[in-house]
């Protein structure tokens, strides 16, 4: 199995640093080319382009109260949900699109699921 990720383009893990405006300041991101890649799939899914993506992400994240002291690590945790949401079909695209409420239930039920001991186990 290493190998398919050895064999991989070298150009997928290699890093660049984007400059973005947020509330005012300028911040740097810097992420590997495949997270990027994602990222402006992402965006494109909501008619954006990354750095409203980002500035979105951010804001809707503070507004939750979460602590984004690591802003990077929680854009590749991102990318990752999307993917792992696409693979699972939660993330379907136009008129068969579940509304995002419905797909964090659905995880929610699944997690609740996986933690309730299978009949006739013990705990």
């Amino acid at each position: 199995m290493c190998r398919v990720f050895i064999g991989a383009d070298p150009q997928l893990w290699e890093s660049h640093t984007r400059s973005l405006r947020m509330d005012g300041m300028v911040t740097s991101v810097r992420l590997e080319n495949m997270f990027w890649t994602v990222l402006e799939e992402i965006a494109a899914k909501d008619d954006m382009n990354v750095p409203q993506l980002l500035h979105q992400l951010y804001n809707e994240s503070i507004d939750e109260g979460h602590d984004l002291g690591n802003f990077t690590s929680f854009l590749r945790v991102c990318c990752l949900r999307f993917i792992d949401l696409r693979l699972k079909g939660l993330l379907r695209e136009g008129a068969d699109a579940l509304p995002a409420d419905r797909i964090l239930k659905m995880e929610a039920e699944e997690t609740l699921r996986r933690a309730r001991p299978a009949p006739g186990r013990p705990n």
